[in-house]
């Protein structure tokens, strides 16, 4: 089955078509775009995406972007009130200078960025989880982490909005019009810069100095999104074909292995799990495909079937002691994570594991000595992966596969009749018969619990 599309439908009316509009636009700013490829919307995976018209080879450049014709906040016509207001456009995402330049564009007859921008005629089409029923996303996303992810964003949305923005717009009334630059559009454009925008690396400092080891280490500030023209047109796979490298005066797409005649063209969005695609981009990879799938087990699900066995009065007040220190030593650490090859996170769940199992002679010498001599990071990775597992002692065991129980417990059964662990591979019919939100839910479920029911098989005694 395709990737769903993350490409919103575009409105082709009489007039010039959007894409031959947004070409013609790539070509006046100085966008070079190799013959050897084109965008297309047949025989991609989505809406629009890239398609190789010869072979290409690996290091062959696909495209080269202008960074003159990049949409930020510093190349927006209103760039010059953004960097004088900069102090009170500041907020926790950091994007707002962008959303600002991107509520001003979007809705200017006269933007130099038009032609782009007027790809997305209706952002309604974003299908992201944020744009579901609070009741569509509990029901088909409940135990994959999603629903807990959007509420989160939606909060921080609207407060950004009413905190930041809204008193800015009002402000400036003679730029922006509240009443045209909603909190509705304002939440759309949140959702297209998660979807469509870059963020450039971070570029190393060379320059520190032995002197300096001993002051606090400064923790530099992400760069700030960008819209990219073109590069946004590509559809992402876990194993992809071509690549975003930043330049001084350009970015340019490059080729990473041989592509066929034919052959779409695929970015890469970063080691993204399925769970992530949707909650972020609106679509999913095909199950199995996605190399990068993840499973969490919240830590409090270790520690509800340690207390089912904790027995008497003594073992429940050690386990709580136990529990208690955890969760100083996890801060915000609230789940352990799986990949296909085994445990992602595999220090906190060796220290869960690990204090939840002493015996209470163990955790007073514990708590005397203020921790314990840490084993190698080399050993404990081995030990929680796929090959170790098995191996580890029958206690840790019985708690990491009693704890994936309860974890499969929570994501429920919306899909009457649909197996989610054999749908996508078994049951056409059946899965044939679902939305594409259905159908994006299940490949989240399908990829999570896989990993879950695989953990339970190297656990068990």
């Amino acid at each position: 089955m395709a990737t769903k599309a993350k490409r919103p439908k575009v409105d082709d009316g009489p007039e010039l078509d959007p894409l031959q509009n947004f070409l013609q636009w790539c070509h006046r700013v100085g966008l070079d775009l190799s013959n050897k490829v084109c965008v297309s919307k047949e025989g991609t995976v989505a809406e629009y995406g890239m398609l190789a018209k010869d072979n290409i080879e690996e290091g062959e450049v696909l495209f080269t972007i202008p960074r003159s014709a990049l949409l930020h906040q510093e190349t927006t016509k209103v760039s010059a009130l953004l960097e004088k207001e900069k102090p009170c456009l500041e907020s926790s995402s950091g994007w707002v200078p962008l959303l600002l330049a991107l509520l001003y564009e979007y809705t200017s007859p006269q933007s130099h960025w038009k032609p782009y921008l007027s790809l997305w005629t209706d952002f309604k089409t974003l299908d992201h989880p944020m744009f579901w029923s609070k009741e569509e996303r509990d029901r088909l996303l409940s135990g994959t982490g999603i629903p807990e992810a959007v509420d989160t964003d939606l909060a921080n949305i609207q407060r950004e909005y009413s905190d930041v923005v809204l008193p800015f717009i009002t402000k400036h009334r003679d730029v922006w019009n509240p009443d045209t630059h909603t909190l509705e559009l304002y939440t759309q454009l949140v959702a297209f810069v998660m979807a469509y925008s870059f963020q450039e690396p971070q570029e190393e400092d060379d320059d520190e100095s032995d002197d300096d080891e001993e002051e606090e280490e400064e923790v530099k500030a992400p760069n700030p999104p960008m819209m990219v023209p073109m590069a946004d047109m590509l559809n992402h796979v876990s194993k992809h074909n071509a690549n975003l490298e930043f330049t001084l005066d350009s970015l340019k797409m490059v080729c990473v292995r041989p592509i066929s005649k034919g052959e779409e063209v695929f970015n890469t969005y970063g080691q993204m799990a399925n769970w992530q695609l949707l909650h972020m981009y609106g679509f999913t990879e095909p199950h199995p495909s996605n190399s990068n799938d993840t499973a969490d087990i919240p830590i409090t699900n270790i520690y509800e079937v340690a207390a089912r066995a904790a027995g008497c009065d003594l073992g429940r007040r050690l386990l709580e002691e136990q529990w208690e220190m955890l969760c100083q030593m996890m801060q915000e650490k609230a789940a352990v994570v799986f990949g296909k090859q085994g445990c992602l996170t595999d220090t906190e769940l060796h220290t869960v594991l690990k204090v939840l199992c002493m015996s209470e002679e163990e955790f007073s010498e514990f708590k005397a000595n203020e921790g314990w001599e840490e084993d190698e990071e080399d050993e404990i990775s081995l030990a929680f992966s796929n090959e170790g597992l098995p191996r580890l002692k029958a206690s840790w065991k019985r708690l990491l596969h009693e704890a994936a129980r309860l974890t499969l417990r929570s994501y429920g059964d919306w899909a009457e009749g649909v197996d989610s662990r054999q749908a996508l591979t078994e049951d056409a019919v059946a899965l044939g018969g679902l939305s594409s939100r259905q159908q994006n839910a299940l490949q989240v479920r399908c990829g999570q619990q896989s990993i879950l029911h695989r953990l339970m098989e190297l656990t068990k005694s």
